[in-house]
């Protein structure tokens, strides 16, 4: 069964609420890796530390710079925001459980978060501001750069199910999920992953040690609240794509029986869950136990290693791919 746009609020709800949950989980999850309590003051275990996080961005002065050019100021944390929640529409949370079914979902998937380059790009040179347009600049070439590796490392997943549908690349991972034969194909995505979302070891384009904040440094109120939540959203959508190309998305390990009291469409929901809370701490605990390259670094591990290491994945897919069809 198809639920079609019944799901569009689920969808557009749990992702938000999921974005602002991972604010809180990530200074909690930290504070343990850390050895220290992290947010514990407001409401239990400080879950009410979020509620008062969304005040505060409410109360603020939400300042726009008189030197800086204000339409488009505004609009750029706009754009990060509605290209990351568009980008959920193709997502397959559970059988049938997605927003749309497109045939080419993972081609729009690359363009959605491909737009985030705009509003990063546009809300540094529109601050008028040295620190935010040296961050925007960095960001626009880490984050084109790191498209190129992310759309070939995808391109195996593509050539063993022969299909841009979601649904079906899900499917195909019955037998095997394809971080198996994809491996280096997932070791990609991962970096590219990080690298398009800015987050730590990542984050050359905010670099607080450099550039006072990089691109959002003339954001405050709300216009920085959009910004920040684009970010987290940004975490949430790589770790289901992860999910859904290279570990079987709502598919439950092999090995497991079915959940009796759950029926197919729970059960992948679970299972799409729980995989995506896994990869979603692996980002948060990053921040905890990588330090931040240099930028030369950042754009030679891409363009010198990176890039050999997804051609070579996507000849040799290829060539076995081939080799089967002309029935090895």
């Amino acid at each position: 069964m198809d639920y079609g746009w019944i799901m569009i609020v689920p969808v557009l709800g749990g992702a938000l609420a999921g974005a602002a949950m991972l604010i809180w989980w990530e200074r909690r999850l930290l504070g343990f890796w850390q050895d220290r309590l992290g947010p514990n003051r407001v409401g239990p275990f400080g879950l009410l530390q979020i509620v008062a996080d969304i005040v505060k961005l409410f109360t603020k002065d939400d300042w726009v710079p008189p030197f800086a050019d204000r339409v488009v100021f505004i609009l750029a944390p706009t754009a990060i925001m509605a290209g990351m929640l568009m980008a959920f529409a193709v997502v397959p949370f559970g059988p049938g459980l997605h927003v749309i079914d497109l045939n080419i979902g993972l081609l729009f998937f690359l363009a959605m978060i491909s737009l985030a380059v705009y509003g990063v790009l546009l809300g540094g040179l529109s601050s008028n501001n040295k620190y935010s347009l040296l961050g925007g600049l960095r960001s626009a070439a880490q984050m084109v750069t790191y498209e190129v590796f992310m759309g070939l490392s995808i391109m195996g997943v593509v050539l063993l199910t022969g299909s841009f549908n979601m649904s079906e690349i899900v499917r195909a991972q019955e037998d095997v999920w394809f971080v198996v034969p994809q491996i280096l194909g997932f070791f990609v995505f991962l970096l590219a992953g990080i690298a398009e979302s800015h987050r730590l070891p990542f984050d050359l384009p905010e670099a607080e040690h450099e550039l006072a904040g990089g691109f959002h440094t003339e954001y405050s109120g709300m216009k920085f609240g959009l910004i920040m939540v684009g970010e987290y959203l940004g975490v949430i959508l790589v770790s289901a794509m992860i999910t859904t190309l290279f570990f079987g998305g709502w598919l439950a390990p092999g090995f497991l029986p079915p959940i009796s009291i759950l029926g197919p469409e729970l059960e992948g929901v679970f299972w799409f869950s729980l995989k995506t809370t896994f990869f979603v701490c692996f980002f948060v605990l990053l921040r905890a136990g990588i330090p931040r390259p240099r930028y030369d670094q950042l754009m030679s591990l891409g363009w010198k290693i990176l890039l050999p290491i997804t051609l070579i994945n996507l000849l040799a897919t290829g060539a076995i791919a081939l080799f089967i069809a002309e029935g090895g």
